[in-house]
């Protein structure tokens, strides 16, 4: 099979591979579509994430859709967790899977991704989707997942404000559902396009970040949620939160650091809340979100490359243009 490798930051290659044999409790999974997620563009440019480091040649991609080849679902369209707990430590028997210290996860690590024809992945970690489902949504769910999971984690309550840094996909995402919640969004996006798709997910306000420090909205929302990895996100979303509120972080910093002032976050008395992936009915729950409509995914995919043009797809992502780029793996 054909699979998309990363051997060096900047450096990926079409290269071969030996089809995968499931194992036990496992199916053989033809992959439709891969989404380009932002710490894929951790892997792509830097050739690490956080304190993670290219060791060998990687198949990077965990927003994955596919369809059964062999296996109980054979013929089924399926969304696919890329995350594998191991079932056994404190933090899985404790219902904290997603914490799971020996966590194995797509695109990860010693763990290949989605980017090839085929991959055998455990049942267990496959989501039944209905026939016909567009395989690029599906690869969007699990950027819901995580969306869904960050929104929990705020304890949104209807008639609140919310405040939005970073308007990339799971930016968007988050303020449709805050919007469904009943909340009032208040979007920060420096690139006109996001803005302006902010607007298009519902957000009520959107605004340049230098339009935040001194503005009229400083202080006026309940919680924020961060999510464009920016050195000043954290500080810009403490200006904007209220005494007492809360903010989620959920972006990943390219150089592993963040920072605030510390006297705006005493002064508050303001609680932060941290991102890790997603719960484990996280991504059932965003599954329903999308098939009933409820969340619209249908507009975010604004590229898409064949699996062939996967480095033309990466420096797409990485410049920022439109919003998620999607690659085509298989189809048919």
């Amino acid at each position: 099979m054909h699979c998309a490798v990363l051997h060096a930051a900047g450096d990926v290659r079409i290269d071969r591979m030996e089809d995968p044999v499931p194992q036990a409790g496992e199916s053989l999974v033809r992959i439709t579509s891969v989404g380009l997620c932002g710490s894929d563009l951790h892997w792509f440019t830097d050739g690490a994430i956080g304190d993670a480091a290219l060791s060998r040649p990687l198949v990077l991609g965990h927003e994955m859709a596919g369809v059964v080849v062999s296996g109980p679902s054979a013929g089924r369209s399926v969304g696919i967790d890329p995350a594998l707990p191991c079932g056994h430590c404190r933090e899985c028997r404790s219902g904290l899977e997603h914490l799971c210290t020996r966590m194995h996860f797509a695109g990860h690590s010693d763990t290949d991704g989605g980017l090839r024809e085929l991959m055998a992945w455990p049942d267990r970690r496959l989501h039944l989707l209905p026939d016909g489902y567009d395989p690029a949504c599906g690869s969007l769910l699990e950027p819901l997942g995580v969306a869904v999971h960050s929104a929990d984690l705020a304890h949104l309550r209807f008639g609140w404000t919310v405040a939005v840094v970073g308007c990339g996909p799971i930016g968007l995402m988050l303020i449709e559902l805050a919007a469904l919640a009943g909340c009032a969004v208040t979007a920060v996006e420096p690139l006109a396009h996001r803005r302006d798709a902010a607007r298009r997910a519902g957000a009520t306000t959107v605004l340049e970040p230098d339009e935040v420090t001194g503005g009229a909205l400083d202080g006026t929302c309940d919680a924020a949620f961060e999510v464009s990895g920016a050195d000043d996100g954290l500080a810009r979303a403490a200006v904007l939160v209220r005494p007492g509120g809360r903010i989620v972080l959920v972006g990943i910093p390219g150089d592993d650091t963040t920072t605030f002032a510390a006297s705006t976050m005493r002064r508050k008395g303001l609680t932060l809340a941290c991102v890790r992936r997603m719960t484990d009915n996280a991504y059932a729950r965003a599954i329903a979100l999308a098939v009933r409509g409820a969340v619209d995914l249908s507009w975010l995919a604004t590229q898409r490359f064949p699996l062939s043009d996967a480095t033309e797809a990466f420096a797409t992502a990485a410049r920022r243009e439109g919003l998620k780029v999607v690659v085509d793996v298989t189809t048919g």
